[in-house]
């Protein structure tokens, strides 16, 4: 069984209660768990919550209640996983009401291959202005599309990089032991918790693609969207 969770924090820090925002006529968390469902290979998709405000304010067929005591949302979607007798679990991020259909499912057919045990997505959708822009995440890889390093800003060497799409599938086993594990320091420091896994040697395969929404980190990130 192969699931999709969607974290629903309501408080982020630099944009509270942006998935509740009404887009185009109802909240952000709305779109991406309707264009989620559409992914031909998740056998169910959940709202992860830890609000009643959330819970009530929402018109998704399928939203679980979560602990408010989680420091990530692999956390919360580590608790919804464990509800489910399943072997593959979608993270998929609450801010991404572009998040394309075929995407989560060309994510998931990464596991066709047995040695991969988490992976995430990587665009080559990345402008000058997000190179220094510490809201945009990226990623640099390997020859074989594992990811070597994330990074926010200043960057200052040759490598190449790609933009990092947030959304994470991992075996379930993987997700288990990701979630034991204390918080790194690189993790803390640069508030990107895909280093947790780096520093313990579990290797994230990248899917590459063109995909060109972007997530809604702040405000401003709404005119992509409304325009």
């Amino acid at each position: 069984m192969i699931i999709g969770v969607i974290p629903a924090r309501l408080n982020s820090t630099r944009f509270p209660n942006k998935i509740l925002y009404p887009l185009k006529g109802k909240p952000v968390i709305e779109h991406v768990f309707n264009r989620a469902k559409q992914s031909s290979l998740l056998d169910d998709v959940i709202v992860a919550v830890d609000s009643k405000k959330t819970l009530e304010s929402i018109n998704c067929s399928n939203v679980v209640m979560t602990s408010v005591k989680h420091q990530s949302g692999t956390d919360r979607v580590a608790e919804v996983a464990n509800k489910f007798d399943c072997n593959l679990v979608v993270n998929i991020q609450g801010d991404e009401p572009g998040i394309e259909p075929h995407l989560i499912d060309n994510l998931i057919s990464l596991f066709d291959d047995p040695e991969v045990e988490m992976a995430s997505v990587a665009s080559t959708d990345l402008h000058d202005e997000d190179l220094m822009n510490e809201n945009v995440v990226k990623v640099n890889l390997n020859e074989e599309n594992y990811a070597l390093s994330f990074i926010r800003k200043n960057l200052k060497d040759d490598h190449q990089y790609y933009r990092h799409v947030g959304i994470y599938a991992y075996r379930k086993r993987t997700l288990d032991l990701f979630t034991s594990l204390k918080q790194s320091s690189s993790e803390k420091k640069y508030s990107l918790e895909q280093l947790r896994a780096l520093d313990n040697n579990i290797a994230i395969k990248l899917l590459i693609c063109d995909f060109n929404h972007r997530s809604i980190d702040t405000k401003e990130d709404l005119k992509n969207y409304e325009n």
